[in-house]
């Protein structure tokens, strides 16, 4: 199997079927080879959208489409960005900034709607996504400069809006952790979304955040089904382990959450009350559920990975979506593109008002306290544990995890 170059009019003139470097495409390929592999999400590769070369399948002779594809290594990139809040505007959102210390994620989550943002760095948001991870090694320090401005005006920090916080690779980072001390010696609120129970590491600082009312942790929990949550997001935590981690966190005093996201119907929106009901006994406060976004290329990648694993629910699966996006795969517009529109997505959103109010969620939310923050940051607790180099993690990892199937390597 090998793959071929196609390229634009010598002239360069736009044409509305081929990319070019400043148009998206206005058609994404009807099918790509499968390129499943043990531990990654993606099934097929879309390319980079602003290349003026496309890759295009075919087949050589020299192989088949069943040969199965090699493992591929996780490799870190050093981001260069010299800022470590991002802000926003979205009018259906409830938060204004975020912090990211990681681009691409390792979870591999077949629908993130975040892996087309892999494209403007020059990435695939296929697999390029899962396996080419960017990591800012300055952003504690590029934060705590920001929170020291005079002129910076406190509020909840939204930390892991695009990827996972807490994502393998933070475990010999530890950006999140060094991430958490800036925001405590601030006195500073922070939210946190996750599919990992590695959140568990820093629960002495959370639960330190949690008496001063500056943190709320939410787990995002799909399924409680393994083999389809193996399927969806190869490298996240289980679906039990995440209940688990909720509990373990509501013991710690630490407020919980969980996001019942993304709401897949005809695929996983059954379980829906199942998984507010295990929320709720394990502790959680808080509930929330986001239908399936797929913007971009996630919407032929999403297609591809529904033929691959779930043939016969495929149609069924994709006609839902169109049914509760306006006859498209994605609707784009604030106000509808969490929630949905139609019958179907009405019936949802009733199902989730009705769960919410017999498992007694969402009773009351106090909001975070902005009224501790300081420019003067604090000195530090002494009890933590955040990396201050970690290029220097990396280097010093490299040896072992090269004799290991995931294998790490720096650019």
């Amino acid at each position: 199997m090998g793959r071929q170059s196609s390229s634009p009019h010598s002239d360069h003139t736009c044409d509305a079927a081929m990319p070019c470097p400043s148009h998206a495409p206005m058609e994404l390929p009807e099918a790509m080879p499968s390129l499943a592999r043990k531990g990654r999400g993606a099934v097929s590769e879309p390319g980079i959208r602003y290349d003026r070369y496309q890759p295009v399948p075919w087949d050589d002779g020299w192989g088949s489409l069943e040969d199965a594809p090699a493992a591929l290594p996780t490799t870190l990139i050093r981001d260069s960005s010299r800022t470590a809040i991002s802000w926003n505007d979205s009018p259906d959102i409830g938060f204004d900034r975020a912090i990211n210390p990681y681009r691409g994620c390792e979870h591999g989550c077949i629908y993130c709607f975040a892996r087309p943002t892999h494209a403007y760095l020059g990435y695939s948001p296929g697999l390029d996504f899962e396996t080419k991870l960017l990591f800012k090694p300055e952003v504690a320090s590029l934060l705590s400069k920001a929170l020291s401005r005079p002129s910076y005006v406190p509020r909840p920090i939204a930390l892991g809006s695009n990827t996972d916080p807490y994502q393998p690779v933070e475990r010999s980072l530890r950006l999140t952790r060094s991430i958490l001390d800036v925001l405590e010696r601030f006195e500073h609120p922070v939210t946190i979304v996750t599919k990992s129970a590695g959140v568990l590491r820093d629960r002495d600082i959370l639960a330190r955040l949690a008496e001063r009312k500056l943190v709320r942790v939410y787990l995002s929990v799909t399924t409680l089904d393994p083999t389809l949550s193996r399927l969806m997001e190869p490298r996240a935590a289980s679906p039990s382990r995440r209940i688990q981690t909720l509990e373990a966190l509501q013991q710690a005093g630490i407020p919980t959450g969980v996001l019942a996201a993304p709401m897949i119907p005809g695929l996983n929106d059954a379980e829906l009350e199942a998984i507010l009901e295990q929320a709720a006994k394990a502790g959680a406060r808080q509930a929330g559920y986001i239908l399936l976004r797929l913007p971009q290329e996630v919407a032929p990648m999403f297609r591809d990975w529904l033929e691959h694993h779930f043939p016969a629910k495929a149609r069924k699966v994709l006609n839902l979506i169109r049914g509760m996006r306006g006859g498209k795969l994605n609707n784009a517009e604030f106000h509808s593109r969490f929630r949905g529109d139609g019958p179907y997505a009405a019936i949802l959103r009733s199902r989730f008002q009705h769960a919410v109010k017999a498992y007694r969620l969402n009773t009351a939310m106090e909001p975070l306290d902005v009224t501790r923050f300081s420019h003067a940051a604090q000195s530090p607790s002494g009890t933590d544990e955040a990396v201050s180099d970690p290029s220097q993690v990396i280097r010093q990892n490299t040896k072992q995890t090269d004799r290991q199937a995931r294998q790490l390597s720096l650019f």
